[in-house]
């Protein structure tokens, strides 16, 4: 087992919302899929990391076009980070797939650390971007204040 403590789900939280609606939802979705893979037991870590790559995929590959399609200024970046993610997703599958869940859950506990920084810089720049271009101004983002998991 690892010492990476799980015991503790990821979950999606206000202070995470961009004001982007589509943005929000695919953001909220991948949280709950890093929550899934932090609390999967060793039987359905593939299933639950297959379901992050293949979300994870789609969701960076969708904002990418967004980026390029947009001239988006930083897009070279944003988009150097979602692959170095991916490749890492993508090489963590290739060692569970040898038995090594100790990586799966090291990978786990690294993206419940690195998402929330990538939404609230790069994500909060695209989300106003996108919305300048399309409404004029940033958006406006109401947050309740819920209490959040310790």
């Amino acid at each position: 087992m690892s010492d990476i403590d799980t015991s503790a789900s990821f979950v999606w939280h206000d202070d995470l919302l961009l004001g982007h609606a589509p943005m929000d939802h695919e953001h909220e979705t991948l949280a709950q899929l890093i929550g899934a893979l932090n609390q999967a037991a060793d039987e359905d870590l593939a299933a639950a990391l297959d379901a992050l790559a293949a979300h994870a995929t789609q969701h960076f590959e969708s904002e990418n076009a967004s980026m390029t399609e947009t001239a988006f200024p930083p897009r070279d970046c944003h988009i150097d980070e979602h692959a170095a993610v991916l490749r890492s997703v993508q090489a963590v599958q290739q060692r569970l797939a040898q038995g090594d869940f100790a990586v799966a859950r090291r990978l786990g506990a690294e993206l419940e650390a690195w998402f929330p920084a990538h939404v609230q810089h790069l994500d909060s720049a695209l989300s106003h971007w996108l919305c300048k271009l399309r409404l004029g101004g940033k958006p406006v983002v109401l947050r309740r204040r819920l209490p959040t998991a310790a």
